[in-house]
């Protein structure tokens, strides 16, 4: 049985050292609950205000969600509306690349709802057997 690779990307060694920082930064960022939540928000609702976002994502903090939205602007994932009105608005859409990204972790969804019965009793069995020790 050959040795496994030392890391993910070893079967490409051409593989671009920026893909895999990437790579990490994303699964970082996308990792995060506030994100995912936001993410999911805007994929369902569409176009949102940033009180209308912050009202659909419960618990969190209008400097979390503050970061969370600038770091996704950043990213490509999100643009940012600013109507000269007053008061001001600022609207939040996802991009195509957010759309994207929105797509990919769909799968997760689906996974979990899937596979939710074999968790829980996994889960259970766990429980019992470590409420035994």
């Amino acid at each position: 049985m050959p040795a496994p690779a030392a890391t993910p990307h070893a079967d490409y060694p051409d593989l671009d050292p920026r893909v895999e920082a990437l790579v990490t930064e994303v699964i970082g960022r996308v990792a995060d609950k506030w994100t995912m939540l936001i993410l999911e928000t805007l994929t369902e609702q569409g176009e949102l205000r940033f009180t209308q976002i912050g009202k659909a994502v419960p618990g969190i903090s209008q400097k979390m969600l503050t970061q969370t939205l600038r770091q996704m602007e950043r990213d490509g994932l999100v643009t940012r509306t600013i109507h000269a009105v007053i008061p001001p608005r600022v609207d939040y859409r996802l991009t195509d690349l957010g759309g994207t990204l929105a797509e990919a972790f769909c799968g997760v969804w689906i996974w979990a709802a899937t596979h939710l019965e074999r968790i829980e009793a996994a889960r259970a069995a766990f429980d019992a057997r470590t409420a035994k020790a």
